[in-house]
């Protein structure tokens, strides 16, 4: 993989993750306790041996950018590193804010008009998936193609929501259309199932082929498409055009792969983690996420009761409390009699307390109850107080301090739940 870089998009303003991205961009969001989503992608390049990547960042960036500075560092000798590439004005004409992905690569193509460059992997940042891209640069090199896009059977529920296309039986990309909404566009890039089946997946009943935005280009290819075309998105211009022109060749991929898109999204695929069989697997050897390394101390349970859960460093957990199907951010400090049950609590990035003689004070005070909730970093939930829909909300400000979305309460960052305060309708 020594000819071969990746950009990974940093993501755009993520509205539908929002208030979780009201002060930091999708790919930093927490993901499993200890890490962030753009560490997916990123682990996803190291461990199949691309070790020249660029993260392309534009909203919300200082979090993300102090992550990555604080945990991507490579040998002097192994000649990798992560880049970052932030949007900026220069003196070239056209560039200040990127309009879209395609747009984005366009703007720091000098970045991979090295001499040694012949593939560019092209990444999102916000999906997590475990993937050895080495067996996608195979299958783009033995078909002879220009591009190369990973594709994922899908149900025609799903496919609205996604890039869908149409391919022969050699697996050479027919037709592409970007979120079909109707029966009709569907149709127009649906496939039997056996020929999905034939590309060496199991297409379970499924008949679409979904981008899962993931793609190699001929680093060539790739300069000219962007050098002699205006057009600013990968999925709604560029691959339309390119099928017509270019070797377009899909990489079948059935394994687990998620869109962290919207709030439910993110609320599942994290929960999924602390399930006894995770359909993403954190401990594989193999093929390791990495992050930060915060040199953090066991956590503390002094007594209580916690099943199905992941617990990260540095935590404390009073006498008496429960914990069910959740996640347990960094240095979280939970009090005596507390209950958790089918909840994010994303942990805090110091400990906070006025007297360094003292222990910390709980982040959860004792008695609290939180449901069904996310509790995003730094926040302080008073003794007694309870998160949960029991007004059975979808969408729902109840206080600038914790918002329902998809159904689910949501604490906003940095925010202070007083004692005994609880969801109530309006």
């Amino acid at each position: 993989m020594h000819n071969v870089i990746a950009f990974v998009l940093g993501g755009g303003r993520g509205t539908r993750l929002f208030p979780l991205t009201a002060l930091r961009s999708k790919p930093a969001v927490p993901l499993g306790g200890k890490y962030r989503l753009i560490d997916i992608p990123i682990s996803n390049c190291i461990n199949s041996g691309v070790n020249r990547i660029y993260v392309l960042t534009q909203f919300m960036s200082v979090s993300l950018h102090r992550h990555i500075r604080q945990t991507y560092r490579f040998d002097r000798f192994g000649g990798g590193y992560v880049e970052l590439l932030a949007a900026q004005q220069t003196m070239d004409k056209g560039t200040d804010w990127y309009e879209g992905t395609a747009d984005a690569v366009r703007k720091n193509l000098r970045y991979l008009q090295q001499s040694d460059i012949d593939y560019v992997v092209i990444l999102s940042g916000d999906q997590l998936y475990r993937m050895d891209y080495g067996e996608m640069l195979r299958t783009h090199r033995q078909s002879g193609a220009d591009v190369t896009i990973a594709a994922l059977p899908v149900d025609r529920r799903d496919a609205q929501s996604l890039g869908v296309m149409r391919v022969d039986e050699s697996g050479r990309v027919k037709g592409f259309l970007e979120k079909p909404q109707s029966e009709d566009e569907i149709d127009m890039v649906a496939m039997e199932p056996a020929l999905i089946d034939s590309l060496g997946v199991e297409s379970k009943g499924r008949d679409c082929l979904a981008s899962m935005g993931i793609y190699i280009f001929n680093r060539d290819v790739l300069v000219r498409a962007l050098d002699m075309t205006p057009y600013q998105d990968f999925g709604k211009e560029i691959f339309p055009a390119a099928i017509r022109s270019q070797h377009v060749q899909a990489y079948a991929f059935d394994g687990y792969w998620e869109d962290i898109g919207t709030i439910r999204a993110f609320y599942d695929a994290n929960l999924s983690l602390a399930s006894s069989n995770p359909p993403f697997q954190l401990t594989a050897a193999d093929s390791p996420i990495y992050s930060r390394a915060r040199f953090l101390p066991p956590s503390l349970i002094e007594g209580g009761a916690i099943s199905g859960s992941l617990i990260a460093d540095g935590c404390r957990i009073g006498s008496g409390s429960t914990i069910e199907n959740s996640v347990i951010g960094l240095r979280c400090t939970i009090g005596e009699n507390v209950k958790i049950v089918n909840s994010i609590i994303m942990g805090h990035d110091d400990y906070d307390w006025e007297d360094s003689s003292k222990s910390a004070p709980p982040a959860i005070g004792d008695g609290a109850v939180i449901a069904g909730s996310i509790v995003d970093k730094n926040c302080l939930i008073g003794a007694g107080a309870r998160i949960e829909n029991t007004i059975d909300a979808v969408d729902l400000d109840v206080t600038p301090e914790c918002v329902i979305r998809d159904g689910i309460p949501v604490v906003v960052k940095n925010s202070v739940i007083e004692p005994g305060w609880k969801i109530s309708a309006p």
